[in-house]
């Protein structure tokens, strides 16, 4: 007998964690559903201690599989957590990408500065548009976040309508594009909406997230108060903080400089669909050093510390651009966590160079373009779903959002993780179905799976050192030459002071002395007795255990 067709959910990213965000919505029978992607993100490296590792990519092994009921990627803005993962991923699906004129412009242009990128097929949709994407019925509504044209999306079928909000924050004054506009909502909620799946990241605070035009304020009040120069880092895509920065330097007799290549790509894409019109345009970095002091506003990249964004190398003194004591650095950004320790490091040497250093402690130079709990009240309210469904954050927001979505009276209330594959409708939602949902490393220009060798060795390596050895035995198991011992990240000496190159020596000797004939004959056996007793040996020395590799050529 055929089985009835179902509604799904199915999160291979950013549920049970903030970032990396990539949500699959099936319509059909199982084993035989058709498929939307919103969503393709990344999450960064840092945040894992990876070393060698630039990203964090959701493993689309899954969809990979079944990429021919894949009918489209339906972008809902252009952070990277939520398309930064295109231009490793696409070619491993190769459907339409939908999305709104800036998230397609800003797509564009970091595909083309990126080699070898993919040709990647963009469908600009307009904002507030409505389209299809094989068997489903697409619609976004325009909300307000940190970056223009955020989206939260509609996806229409036969067993009802879901409402996927994506990032959103109730924003009356968003500086750039339209202010928030509940009347969507409520009309969905006169509808009827099956789901809703919605943002966490904030659910912890209480009340409500203040707005850009508050900052705004703000900062143009610390720009006309600064004595000297002021360097404003914030996010890259947050068009509106660019705005403001302008218009406040504008406002006090300076003129802005831009320096970070993700700044200029955004800016002049805002440009381009006149998100920055009225305001004077922006220098170059070349015409740093001929302004007066008190003249100038440097905007630059650097808010999270990257090591080599503009703000850190100024403060490490390695960029051409420079800094005096008395000067003002402006924070215009959250720190994102696992990013604290390098942010540390560059409000450390700005401060020990005499720079002023304003935070959103300080002042109120930064909001998050996320719900809080009286906003996520006001959105159950007027969308009433059958529904809830947390994602986009910890298990911690998760569990928090959950226990408001009870609170609202939802029907049906269901917590799942990635890999969860969760039936909407028809019948009462639960999980269903677990599938892989792991993750990919982008290491150099390869993308390697989590547990792949090469990243385990190397996180190793990063704690313990190498030790290297290669030795030659004759037929009779006699060593022939020299014996060649290389250590890479070993301390000099052990706790004694006796060097390790003379311990490591030592125990090759009394191994290749003492060691049974019929052992040393074997290249094998040799060399897993030498490799035992150096990291033994090492490791009585030292307190820790190399990696070591012995190479044992017979001649």
């Amino acid at each position: 007998m055929a089985r009835q067709p179902e509604l799904v959910f199915l999160p291979l990213g950013g549920v049970g964690e903030i970032g990396m965000n990539l949500g699959l919505y099936g319509y059909g029978p199982p084993g035989r559903r058709d498929w939307v992607m919103v969503d393709c993100g990344v999450s960064f490296a840092a945040e894992e201690h990876l070393p060698g590792v630039d990203l964090i990519l959701p493993d689309i092994s899954f969809i990979e599989e079944d990429r021919g009921k894949l009918h489209g990627i339906v972008l809902t803005h252009a952070h990277e957590d939520h398309y930064g993962a295109l231009h490793d991923l696409w070619p491993r699906l190769k459907v339409p990408v939908f999305a709104t004129p800036f998230t397609a412009g800003l797509l564009e242009a970091k595909l083309k500065e990126e080699p070898g990128a993919p040709e990647i097929p963009i469908e600009t949709v307009p904002v507030g548009g409505r389209f299809t994407v094989g068997p489903f019925d697409i619609e976004l509504i325009s909300v307000t976040h940190s970056i223009p044209e955020p989206n939260s999306i509609v996806i229409r079928t036969p067993l009802g309508a879901v409402l996927h909000t994506a990032d959103w924050k109730i924003d009356s004054d968003p500086v750039v594009g339209a202010a928030f506009d509940s009347a969507p909502f409520v009309a969905l909620g006169r509808e009827g909406c099956r789901a809703m799946v919605c943002d966490s990241t904030n659910v912890l605070r209480d009340g409500r997230s203040p707005g850009e035009g508050d900052v705004r304020k703000v900062l143009a009040e610390v720009i006309a108060n600064s004595p000297h120069r002021v360097a404003v880092t914030a996010f890259a895509s947050n068009v509106a903080r660019i705005h403001s920065i302008g218009s406040a330097a504008a406002a006090a007799g300076r003129s802005v400089v831009v320096v970070g290549r993700a700044m200029k790509r955004v800016i002049s894409v805002a440009r381009e669909l006149g998100m920055l019109e009225g305001l004077p345009t922006f220098l170059s970095e070349d015409m740093y050093d001929s302004l007066p002091r008190q003249n100038v506003v440097l905007l630059c990249t650097g808010s999270q510390g990257e090591p080599r964004a503009a703000l850190t190398r100024i403060a490490a003194g390695s960029h051409r651009l420079k800094l005096a004591p008395g000067d003002r650095v402006i924070y215009s950004a959250r720190t994102i966590p696992g990013n604290e320790r390098e942010i540390g490091t560059v409000v450390n040497a700005l401060a020990k160079s005499g720079i002023e250093i304003i935070t959103d402690r300080d002042a109120l130079v930064h909001v998050s373009g996320h719900p809080r709990r009286d906003e996520l009240r006001d959105m159950y309210a007027w969308v009433k779903p059958e529904v809830a469904v947390p994602v986009h954050g910890e298990a911690q927001h998760l569990a928090a959002h959950a226990k408001l979505a009870r609170e609202m009276k939802v029907p049906e209330v269901v917590t799942t993780y990635n890999g969860d594959m969760v039936r909407l409708a028809p019948g009462p939602s639960e999980v269903v179905d677990k599938v892989a949902a792991g993750r990919l490393y982008k290491d150099g220009r390869l993308l390697v799976r989590a547990d792949a060798d090469a990243v385990r060795e190397r996180r190793k390596l990063s704690h313990v050192g190498y030790v290297g050895v290669a030795l030659a035995v004759d037929e009779r198991g006699e060593l022939v030459g020299d014996v060649e011992v290389d250590l890479d990240g070993v301390p000099e000496r052990d706790i004694d002071g006796v060097p390790f190159m003379d311990i490591v020596h030592d125990v090759v000797d009394k191994i290749s002395t003492n060691l049974p004939r019929a052992r040393r004959r074997d290249p094998d056996a040799l060399a897993e007795s030498v490799r035992r007793g150096v990291r033994n040996a090492v490791a009585a020395g030292w307190g820790k255990k190399p990696i070591c590799h012995v190479y044992v050529i017979t001649v």
